[in-house]
């Protein structure tokens, strides 16, 4: 088992991508020693997948779909990160984070809130981690793009926002 836990550790941390193979293995038992018997036995790492340049969740038992808390009918429209769009800072959010895909930009809901946007996105879970201008209301979304001209294509849409639990 020390050797699993040795392996583990290592083959993750300094070969991420190895380590899909790794963890297929270690879920399938092919292993010696690595199968898991309990939800104590399972690690963070041993719940996520390198998926291109991406770290990916894997869903569980142990990690269930969060649940609908509310819904919302919202504004949903699209910025980017550019002076004209932002303050002097465009490339860190008002929770001080940087941005990145799955940004979404609220007044009214707490920073970490993650929300889902069936009709457009699917399943896809966005995380509210930016504020919009005093003017836009509670009831307006921002969804954060790469470039300037998928914010500008991307247009406004009414529809309707899923709130997830924490």
């Amino acid at each position: 088992m020390e050797i699993f836990n040795y392996l583990r550790k290592n083959l993750i941390l300094k070969f991420p991508v190895l380590s899909v193979f790794f963890l297929s293995a270690m879920t399938l038992n092919l292993l010696p020693g690595a199968g898991i018997k309990s939800e104590t036995e399972i690690y963070p790492s041993d719940m996520m997948f390198v998926q291109e340049n991406s770290l990916v969740a894997i869903a569980s038992p142990f990690n269930p779909d969060p649940q609908v808390a509310r819904e919302l009918n919202v504004v949903v429209t699209a910025y980017s990160s550019t002076v004209m769009e932002t303050d002097d800072t465009p490339f860190i959010t008002a929770s001080g984070k940087m941005v990145r895909e799955g940004i979404i930009a609220n007044n009214l809901l707490p920073f970490g809130t993650k929300v889902k946007i069936p009709s457009l996105y699917g399943d896809k879970i966005f995380i509210v981690e930016d504020r919009m201008a005093e003017r836009k209301g509670d009831y307006h979304f921002d969804i954060w793009f790469p470039s300037y001209w998928e914010a500008l294509n991307f247009g406004a849409k009414d529809v309707i926002v899923k709130v997830l639990e924490s």
